[in-house]
């Protein structure tokens, strides 16, 4: 096991850089350091949405996930290091497939929201969606193994069905898209 940190505060960041776990050191606003972040975000948000009453298999799954984030991040801060691989890829996929088949087809487009367990979803997906673009700029500068790219594709479209599944489970109906429903209100 590493360190175990017994001291929060080490000033070492004051002057607007900060460590990789490899030792070197990079400025805060570096795009490895804006990619670690956005998934910092994104796990604080699943975070969230754990907090409401999810399908236990969907609970096991986020928690599965956030695990994985962790490990992402840790990649992330060690160049070269690869952690994430191919199946925690194909896990995403079988849990999407699994989610999705559940659920009615979807024939309409949806706005975020419904629940308060589907909305934290919908938001985790658009902070996922973020940390895949932030990790995208990354890639194109130092590059980045293309399985952490699959990886958060997946799973921005597994949080886009587990707000549905969430609503589904709260006995709420998404939320459809009117288009132009506005326009003369």
């Amino acid at each position: 096991m590493g360190k175990r940190l017994t001291k929060i505060y080490t000033r070492t960041g004051d002057d607007g850089t900060t460590g990789l776990a490899d030792g070197s050191r990079v400025n805060k606003d570096a795009p490895r350091i804006e990619a670690i972040g956005d998934i910092d975000e994104l796990n604080s948000t699943i975070g969230v949405l754990l907090t409401h009453d999810l399908p236990t298999r969907l609970r096991d799954t986020m928690t599965a996930v956030q695990h994985d984030l962790f490990d992402l991040g840790g990649e992330l801060s060690v160049p070269g290091h690869a952690i994430i691989s191919a199946s925690h890829v194909s896990r995403l996929e079988h849990e999407l497939d699994a989610v999705n088949a559940s659920l009615a087809p979807l024939t309409d487009f949806i706005l975020p929201g419904g629940s308060g367990g589907a909305a934290a979803a919908h938001v985790a997906r658009a902070v996922c969606r973020r940390a895949e673009r932030a990790l995208v700029t990354l890639a194109s500068r130092e590059g980045v193994p293309p399985l952490l790219l699959q990886y958060l594709n997946r799973l921005s479209d597994l949080l886009f069905v587990a707000a549905r599944s969430v609503n589904s489970h709260a006995g709420v109906r998404d939320v459809l898209w009117q288009q132009g429903k506005s326009r003369n209100a």
